[in-house]
């Protein structure tokens, strides 16, 4: 029987193995980083840009939420105060009507706390805003070219100094001329309703006048505070209308470099 030639193999060099060449270095990569580099010697990236950006968004509009979140609490503080307070008075003929002059004043609390918020509220607005329309937009429009080139500049400075962006007075005209002026003046039809049907139906003008009457106080001091306090809300309302205080929440108004108080 013929044997086949088996194929040829080259024998393993004996030895000592720690003589076999080495294997060669791999090439040094030229975007490595060092380890104890500053974050300042390098520049970002365009997608390290983005993804920075991305995330700020995010955790602007989750905090612009978280505040106006808390709006709607107070307003249903509010709400709930004004029905309970005209439920206990229309309840019994013997309850006194100044109750519902004093809820005045508690909602008026209510409005001033409303307003803080809403402050508060509104610088987290105003940086989503500036991100919608200086970042967001030129790319939804291809024309990468934002409306206010200073915009970065101007969050990072609000992110070194925060301010609000509206006064006290312009969030209070804000709230008070969308949710708390309709409150005040249900407020004001029950007192004046109270005072035509309790104890009885009034029959004349002048009897409604001396129902008003609280204790030692006349009935003109009490007209007279009301009227005052009627007379400053119409005068809040009457310059957040002339001012602008009264533009709707969602508008933006972060163009305007004046409400960036930096």
């Amino acid at each position: 029987m013929a044997v086949e030639p088996k194929p040829f193999q080259a024998a393993e060099p004996r030895g000592d193995p720690s003589l076999k060449p080495a294997a060669p270095d791999p090439a040094p990569d030229a975007t490595a980083v060092p380890a104890n580099a500053a974050f300042e010697d390098y520049p970002l990236t365009r997608q390290e840009y983005i993804s920075a950006m991305v995330h700020f968004y995010r955790g602007e509009m989750h905090r612009s939420q978280i505040w106006r979140a808390r709006l709607d609490t107070t307003t249903n503080w509010a709400v709930v105060t004004v029905a309970a307070v005209i439920s206990f008075t229309f309840g019994d003929a013997n309850h006194p009507h100044v109750v519902l002059l004093l809820s005045n004043l508690i909602v008026t609390v209510f409005l001033f706390h409303e307003a803080r918020r809403f402050r508060y509220f509104d610088v987290y607005r105003a940086r989503v805003r500036m991100l919608e329309e200086n970042f967001y937009l030129p790319m939804l429009t291809r024309q990468l070219v934002s409306p206010d080139r200073e915009w970065g500049k101007c969050v990072a400075e609000d992110l070194d100094h925060p301010s609000f962006k509206t006064s006290l007075f312009e969030a209070i005209g804000f709230r008070l001329s969308r949710n708390f002026v309709w409150m005040y003046l249900i407020l004001m039809i029950a007192w004046l309703m109270k005072l035509f049907v309790h104890p009885t139906q009034a029959t004349s003008v002048a009897e409604i006048f001396a129902r008003m009457a609280v204790g030692p106080i006349p009935p003109w001091m009490i007209l007279l505070a009301f009227l005052v306090f009627a007379g400053g809300i119409a005068a809040a309302l009457v310059g957040a209308a002339r001012y602008g205080f009264s533009e709707d929440e969602i508008k933006g108004l972060e163009r305007d470099r004046q409400r960036w108080k930096v």
